[in-house]
């Protein structure tokens, strides 16, 4: 069976959990839109995350990717439209890098947009329960580089889905069973002519 590559966060800025983190790997294992959830933890450096995403793509030969990051700011699921080749830190990741006004790949485009069937998933989402959103910003910190570096990296596999959800941390008014039934039910949305066509022929 092929896999759906789910990845999440470590902690940072000093925080103890990741609610990324927590919300993939509640969902290792599991068969979604036919292809089983592989999760994967990337780390909040600047230096490491697209390694670490590179050798999962090349481990797990995925059908599809969904990164997701923690916005502790947000108060539903967010998924992501575009993602931006710029890097503008406002606070150091956990190495204390804190880049300012770079490219995430120079020379490469300005932006990526989303191969992901967004507004279906928001309405899976919802129709769950789950309050969730469409977004046109994921920032400019490590969540928008690895969303960046995956569509970079997939831009010669058009038929592979692959996009950025933002998740909000788990606290009193944030369950993470809640964010589990609503991301679980937006996954199931990804099921598109295009998945059924990476099944077939990407390796």
């Amino acid at each position: 069976m092929r896999s759906l590559l789910l990845t999440g966060f470590e902690p940072f800025d000093g925080a103890a959990v990741n609610s990324s983190w927590e919300l993939a790997r509640s969902l290792e294992g599991e068969v979604i839109a036919g292809l089983r959830v592989a999760a994967v933890c990337l780390p909040c450096r600047f230096d490491h995350s697209l390694p670490a995403l590179d050798a999962a793509l090349r481990r797990l030969r995925p059908a599809a990717v969904v990164a997701l990051g923690q916005a502790g700011a947000r108060s539903c699921l967010s998924f992501e439209r575009v993602a931006i080749n710029w890097i503008d830190a406002r606070i150091a990741d956990n190495a204390g890098l804190q880049p300012i006004d770079e490219a995430v790949h120079p020379g490469a485009p300005p932006a990526y947009f989303t191969r992901l069937p967004v507004k279906a998933m928001v309405a899976a989402s919802e129709a769950a329960g789950v309050p969730a959103e469409l977004s046109f910003s994921a920032g400019s910190f490590v969540c928008n580089q690895v969303f960046f570096g995956l569509m970079h990296r997939l831009r010669r596999r058009p038929a592979l889905p692959a996009g950025f959800v933002h998740v909000p941390a788990l606290g009193p008014d944030t369950a993470l069973s809640e964010l589990r039934r609503g991301l679980r039910a937006a996954l199931a949305a990804i099921d598109t002519p295009e998945l059924h066509m990476a099944r077939g022929v990407i390796d």
